[in-house]
């Protein structure tokens, strides 16, 4: 049997081009991350959209929420879940500034997302092509459409900023 860790990792798609909405959106995301970097927790942050409008955001907040579910996608969608009074989102785009790891690609998963566009790549972790491919995955009963590298420059500055601060 191979051992999965002496496998070459894939190469992750190409950057899909933005469109101004996206770019827009993906803004938006970049702030909440920002946010997150203030507060101490890595930065990273989201925005779920649907019909053009937003209907939840988050933010990394694993530290100050004592909860290691609290990442910005998780967050989004619980703020979504809180305003609309449900769990799932069909039609909805999540914006993301760092690829989903593996709990949050199986929330999205759940949540009957659309689409999920996010900026930077993940090469260790990424659950969205660059490591594994959940989102995309036929084991599911629903796949969502997956853009990934918006804005991938200033979503990978904002991290790599934020842990050359911390060494």
């Amino acid at each position: 049997m191979t051992n999965p860790n002496d496998m070459a990792m894939p190469a992750p798609a190409p950057a899909s081009p933005a469109t101004a909405a996206d770019a827009g959106w993906m803004e938006q995301a970049l702030a909440l991350a920002r946010r997150a970097g203030d507060e101490g927790e890595v930065p990273v942050g989201a925005v779920l959209v649907r019909d053009g409008e937003l209907i939840g955001e988050g933010w990394n907040r694993p530290i100050g929420c004592q909860d290691v579910s609290a990442h910005a996608e998780i967050n989004a969608l619980r703020d979504a879940g809180a305003r609309l009074g449900n769990y799932r989102f069909p039609g909805a785009v999540l914006y993301v500034t760092l690829e989903p790891c593996l709990m949050c690609a199986g929330a999205m998963v759940h949540a009957r997302l659309a689409r999920v566009v996010f900026g930077a790549f993940d090469p260790k972790t990424g659950a969205a092509g660059s490591r594994f491919d959940v989102l995309g995955s036929e084991l599911h009963n629903h796949r969502l459409r997956v853009d990934g590298g918006i804005l991938a420059g200033p979503c990978g500055e904002l991290l790599r900023e934020f842990f050359r601060a911390r060494r």
